[in-house]
C-alpha cells in the first residue's frame, strides 16, 4: 500500500469531503458522549458551511490529502499563527484506512510544510475522547502543554518544536 500526500486547495470537492467526513465524526462523537445523539443535521450543515478552511491556503495555511491508490482517504492542515509557531488541524483519517501508518505521515508532511511556511513551533489541541488522537501526537513527541486558545471544545494542547 502506497501511501500520497499532497497540497489540495482548501476549496476543492476533494477537501470538501474530506472536511465533511472529519467534521461528522468529530461532531457525532461528542453529541453521543455527552447527549446521547447524534448532530442534529441542520447544526451539522451550518458549521461545515461556517467553516470553509480558507486559512489552510498559502501564504499562511496549506491543506495536506492522503491519498492510497489515488483515493483520498485523510487529510492534515496547517495555519501560521504567528511567524514562528504554526497550528496542526483537521488531521483525519477514514476510519477503514486506519491503522495502516497514514495519520503519522500525515503529521510528519504538514510538519515539514510548517517548517517551509517558517514556523519554529507546532501547537495543536484535541478532546479528551479522541484518544487515539492523543496516543498519536504523545507517540510523534509531542508534549501536553497549557492552553493556547479559547476552543470551548479542547481539553487538551500539545506542542512540538520544529527544529
Amino acid at each position: 500500500m502506497t501511501w500520497t500526500i499532497a497540497p489540495e486547495p482548501y476549496d476543492s470537492p476533494v477537501a470538501a469531503a474530506l472536511w465533511r467526513a472529519y467534521y461528522t465524526e468529530v461532531s457525532d462523537r461528542w453529541y453521543l458522549l455527552h447527549e446521547n445523539h447524534r448532530t442534529d443535521p441542520a447544526e451539522l450543515e451550518r458549521e461545515i458551511a461556517a467553516r470553509s478552511g480558507a486559512e489552510l491556503a498559502l501564504p499562511g495555511g496549506l491543506l495536506l490529502v492522503a491519498r492510497v491508490g489515488g483515493e483520498p482517504v485523510g487529510s492534515a492542515g496547517v495555519r501560521l499563527l504567528d511567524a514562528t509557531t504554526a497550528e496542526l488541524t483537521r488531521v483525519f483519517v477514514h476510519e477503514a484506512m486506519r491503522g495502516r501508518g497514514g495519520a503519522p505521515r500525515l503529521v510528519t508532511a504538514a510538519e515539514d510544510a510548517a517548517r517551509g511556511l517558517g514556523a519554529k513551533v507546532m501547537v495543536l489541541d484535541t478532546r479528551n475522547d479522541l484518544v487515539e488522537a492523543r496516543a498519536l501526537y504523545a507517540r510523534l513527541g509531542y508534549e501536553e502543554t497549557a492552553r493556547h486558545n479559547d476552543d470551548p471544545y479542547a481539553e487538551h494542547w500539545f506542542r512540538r518544536s520544529l527544529n
